[in-house]
């Protein structure tokens, strides 16, 4: 009588496509941020998904074919995280919704730490995947902020467009600067850029002259 043919010893099971795919691209994620993509190695990434370097190959082609994917994978996730809370009407006071928008990024940050070396790493390659988020995220912002402007009577013009490419810019500054010790307290550097942001354009409108009627 047979008996079933046992796997060796050191023979682990093949894992589902799916499966592998899904570690590959974690591990990937995580080695293009610590090491860069001139850096980064197939077998690094294989090694830390715990497949081997033919598994890679076999699902992404080559390096730059796994880069461009692990690219796409964060921009979208970056997207669909900061856009539903852009989108979040339970908080209509205008300085609510400004701080909940800018702590969304920190959270971001925080929550995916290898998500925004990846998208500078593409920006550097020439894959300007961080500015394809802020072109798709511009109009969500612009919509919102507007809503809430006109409870104060503040009609900012083309200024919405400015102030959203402020928010990205001074937020991915402050969320990756280089403290030289202790950061900050994140609280306080939300406050910072709300006060900044909402404070400054109320102060403009009631004092600034004409700086605002310039930009409609």
């Amino acid at each position: 009588m047979s008996t079933p043919s046992r796997r060796g010893p050191g023979r682990p099971r093949k894992l589902p496509v799916a499966q592998q795919r899904t570690l590959v691209l974690a591990a990937a994620r995580q080695v293009f941020a610590e090491q860069g993509l001139q850096a980064a190695t197939v077998g690094q990434i294989a090694a830390r998904a715990g497949l081997t370097r033919q598994s890679v190959y076999e699902h992404f082609g080559d390096k730059a074919g796994l880069f461009a994917e692990v690219v796409a994978e964060v921009e979208n996730l970056a997207y669909e995280w900061i856009s539903a809370r852009a989108m979040d009407e339970t908080a209509p006071d205008l300085r609510a919704w400004a701080r909940r928008n800018y702590a969304a990024l920190f959270d971001f940050v925080h929550e995916h730490p290898a998500a925004l070396p990846v998208l500078q790493e593409a920006e550097r390659a020439g894959d300007p995947a961080m500015t394809r988020i802020r072109d798709r995220l511009a109009p969500l912002y612009t919509e919102a902020s507007r809503q809430r402007w006109a409870a104060h009577g503040v009609e900012p013009g083309r200024a919405d467009t400015a102030l959203v490419a402020m928010y990205f810019a001074m937020t991915e500054t402050l969320v990756r600067l280089d403290w030289r010790g202790t950061a900050p307290d994140r609280a306080a550097l939300i406050d910072l850029l709300t006060e900044f942001t909402v404070g400054g354009v109320l102060r403009l409108y009631e004092q600034g002259g004409d700086i605002l009627g310039r930009l409609r």
